[in-house]
């Protein structure tokens, strides 16, 4: 079963508000259904749609090349907070409604020149990433 996103809910996801993703509807940009209910979007197809605005996004344009690091889960955003103490500093990353916490060496962040207002990108490697999926059997809001 593929999931319908309510228009409000699907703009929310995507970072615009509910008229431009009507706007996109009507441009045929995006299939949207008004023939039930509150208007939705498909899963997929909002998939797909997030996947060719982050490309076009110009925060793109500021993620280090392809090919500098084996990480493939980067987000680009704004340092907000750096804690430092005589070895280590947390680092804090607002990327849209994102928030990152890194804690590293002092040396790292001093090297780096991380400090509130500087543009940088946070990279996520893990061996476990919990993904969560909202409840089948309950309509996404």
């Amino acid at each position: 079963m593929v999931d319908r996103i309510r228009v409000t809910d699907a703009a929310a996801l995507l970072g615009v508000s509910d008229d431009t993703l009507r706007r996109w509807g009507d441009s045929g940009r995006i299939e949207v259904d008004r023939s039930a209910g509150p208007a939705t979007v498909g899963g997929a197809e909002l998939a797909a749609l997030a996947t060719q605005i982050a490309n076009e996004s110009p925060l793109a344009r500021l993620l280090p090349a392809e090919g500098t690091s084996s990480a493939r889960n980067r987000v680009t955003g704004i340092v907000t907070r750096v804690l430092r103490d005589g070895v280590m500093a947390q680092v804090e990353l607002q990327a849209g409604p994102f928030r990152f916490v890194s804690l590293m060496s002092r040396e790292a962040a001093d090297e780096l020149r991380l400090e509130p207002g500087a543009v940088a990108t946070a990279s996520v490697k893990a061996t476990t990433v919990v993904i969560e999926h909202a409840d089948p059997r309950r309509e996404v809001r």
